[in-house]
């Protein structure tokens, strides 16, 4: 904006003075805008770059490739199997996880003093850090000495190892997964039911409609916004998932129970061949962008056609 001065001779003259649009954007967005560049931008720049190269991360990369890290992961049997095993924690997210959420947060949104008990209870394991969850749940699989052996002999059975087992150790991932994850997604989806006005409720409630009928008419519509942001958490986070498996199985046995990020960690970082980490860091990012994307413009086109 500008302010009108005059001048000595009386003759106006126009000041100019920054708008609080522009005071805004310089305080609060350039900052994230550098800090943005610098440690997300600039890193995946990198990785492009070095996803060209057989490099082992001493010295500047000097032998080019081109395609030939992406070549070797579309041939790549293990990498194909964390990629499904990621494919399997969205499902358990989507499919178990939301659900269990959903009904958590509908017996417990009201406010009540026992239902504030309820949510602290299902709320600890998502504030508990992942590696200190892997490790506990570690112990209670442990077919020696932990709940599993005990178990095992309260049943005069001989010991099970789950996290040893093929067809059971990834088994035990995705329960730890849900265990771990779902109270976060039960809060939002309680913020939400709290934020319904209950005339809506109470309105439908004098017509005639019971508590089933309430909630697929009245609770989940307006649930759709927090229904979607969690969808979108799910789907993002369960290709990340690495601090979990590393103390739970590091990737075993028989890198069967790998995830994307964890065999990046094991093939790439470990074996100290970051190019090809940072070819599967480039596939990895892919993903994510189309799918955050994707889903946002469907999202934000269906809005649209409802307005």
């Amino acid at each position: 904006m500008s302010t009108i001065a005059k001048t000595q001779t009386g003759v106006p003259k126009t000041l100019w003075r920054p708008s609080n649009a522009l005071v805004t954007f310089v305080v609060f967005m350039l900052p994230a805008f550098v800090l943005f560049t610098t440690f997300v931008m600039l890193p995946m720049i990198d990785a492009a770059h070095f996803s060209l190269y057989k490099w082992s991360g001493y010295g500047s990369p000097t032998d080019f490739v081109g395609l030939q890290n992406f070549e070797r992961l579309a041939h790549n049997r293990i990498f194909l199997h964390s990629f499904g095993n990621s494919m399997k924690i969205i499902a358990a997210s989507l499919l178990v996880q939301l659900p269990l959420a959903m009904v958590l947060a509908l017996l417990i949104y009201e406010k009540h003093w026992s239902n504030t008990i309820f949510r602290l209870v299902f709320f600890l394991p998502y504030i508990l850090a992942e590696v200190a969850s892997g490790l506990i749940w570690s112990f209670i699989f442990d077919g020696d000495y932990g709940l599993a052996a005990e178990i095992a002999r309260w049943l005069n059975i001989d010991s099970f190892y789950i996290l040893a087992n093929r067809q059971w150790a990834f088994t035990a991932i995705l329960v730890v997964i849900v265990w771990k994850y779902f109270g976060f997604h039960m809060m939002i989806f309680i913020a939400g039911l709290q934020s319904i006005p209950k005339d809506q409720i109470e309105a439908i409630t004098i017509d005639g409609a019971g508590p089933l009928q309430v909630i697929r008419y009245v609770k989940l519509p307006m649930l759709k916004p927090a229904i979607t942001m969690s969808v979108f958490f799910s789907v993002i986070g369960a290709m990340q998932i690495f601090d979990i498996i590393i103390p739970l199985t590091n990737g075993g046995p028989s890198n069967s129970t790998h995830t994307i990020v964890s065999f990046l960690y094991t093939f790439g970082l470990q074996r100290m061949n970051i190019g090809f980490g940072s070819a599967v860091g480039i596939v990895l990012f892919l993903f994510c962008a189309t799918f955050a994307f994707t889903y946002r413009s469907t999202f934000q086109r269906e809005k649209g056609t409802a307005r």
